[in-house]
């Protein structure tokens, strides 16, 4: 492969995917191997109509790509003898023990709930194996909340994640709020905001200089609005809807903001086995740990959606089989844009994708601002942005 063939081939299913009708208002992708970016690309607009071109340094809303650093800072106390995974959760977060499992509508209508029939573990939560769902996933999530007041998850507090288990923990495997918990548990050990921790643990070891809960100044100077596709495909810039600053809680499961080249230093560090660029990160044998399927029998799968105006229902490669590691979907077999079996993957609401292929030290990210999630435009677009990297690989 040379890199003047990648170029040319990611650069123009950027501007395709820009150009099209109907097409994202901007995005931003980079490709990289052990050692370095091989591809970064930017097209279109931070905002629909504006003048503000989409560069490689913009700051984008990351959601749920936040799942994967908290993971990370969880497998550290690991590393460090200060949990295990085998351990309850409530034995860090107390509040975690009043969680029942929804158990159907009384006379009335109302929401029943039963205790679990057993704890939830932290290997629980970050195998999303607890039982918690996500309300725009799941209707009964969706009515426990309305029915005792508990706000959606988007509001960034405690309370928020404090909702219903849909089954018994381990019974099966279902995203939702899981990684928020880890959050908490890594909060309460460390004895700081899960932001500080990022930053001491995390960020300073990989020189990710421009990713926060908090927006900065300068962070906000370079953030790309979000955009909202109604159902007849039109796009509707939204600048203002941003998650709460400062948020109430530093939520783990989506609460960052970030640049693509930041994420690209986190994925380099899983391709170099835990070595970050001003320290180590992890330890081989834990990146090891983490990239491999936890759920035995069991597999990941879809989503169905309650809100389709914050996400269609879907799935990543239909018909594949899936798993699930610490924290990532796995495919268990080759997909159809090259990606070797045993590989990871993410992502996050607004249409950001990323992917991190061990076996051959190639990782990328394809990073927009669209809701609803699998957008129309940008979701192709990834698909086409991997299949490119892994074509001109082979040559």
């Amino acid at each position: 492969m040379t890199q003047h063939t990648l170029q040319q081939a990611a650069d123009a299913v950027l501007d395709t995917t820009v150009g099209r009708a109907g097409g994202a208002p901007g995005v931003v992708a980079m490709a990289t191997d052990a050692r370095g970016n091989l591809y970064e690309g930017a097209a279109g607009s931070r905002e629909l109509g504006s003048d503000r071109p989409m560069t490689v340094d913009t700051v984008m809303c990351l959601f749920s790509c936040t799942k994967a650093l908290t993971g990370t800072v969880l497998m550290q106390l690991v590393e460090e003898g200060r949990v295990r995974l085998e351990d309850a959760a409530a034995k860090y977060v107390p509040d975690i023990s009043a969680i029942e499992v929804y158990d159907g509508l009384d006379a009335d209508g109302q929401p029943k709930t039963r205790p679990p029939r057993r704890a939830i573990t932290l290997n629980d939560l970050m195998l999303h194996t607890a039982g918690f769902g996500y309300e725009f996933f799941s209707a009964e999530d969706l009515a426990y909340r309305h029915a005792k007041g508990i706000p959606t998850l988007i509001a960034n507090t405690y309370d928020a994640i404090k909702s219903v288990l849909l089954f018994d923990p381990g019974e099966r495997w279902n995203y939702g709020c899981n990684i928020d918990w880890v959050g908490k548990v890594v909060e309460a050990v460390r004895g700081q905001r899960l932001g500080e921790v990022m930053a001491e643990h995390l960020f300073a070891p990989l020189g990710m200089n421009d990713t926060a809960f908090v927006i900065t100044p300068s962070m906000m100077a370079l953030r790309a609005s979000l955009h909202m596709r109604a159902a007849d495909g039109k796009l509707t810039p939204v600048p203002d809807l941003v998650l709460p600053q400062p948020p109430e809680m530093d939520m783990g499961g989506h609460g960052l903001y970030g640049t693509v080249g930041d994420y690209m230093k986190f994925i380099r560090m899983l391709l170099n086995d835990g070595d970050g660029a001003n320290g180590r990160v992890l330890r081989a044998e834990t990146v090891q740990r983490m990239s491999q399927n936890g759920l035995g029998a069991l597999k990941s799968g879809g989503w169905v959606t309650t809100n389709p105006s914050l996400s269609n229902s879907g799935e990543f490669f239909p018909g594949l089989s899936k798993s699930w590691a610490y924290t990532f979907m796995v495919n268990d077999e080759v997909t159809p844009t090259g990606r070797p079996a045993g590989s990871l993957m993410w992502a996050g609401l607004g249409n950001l994708y990323y992917w991190i292929d061990r076996k051959n030290r190639i990782g990328g990210f394809w990073g927009t601002q669209i809701l609803p999630f699998q957008d129309v435009a940008s979701y192709p677009g990834f698909v086409d942005f991997e299949s490119a990297v892994y074509r001109t690989l082979k040559r």
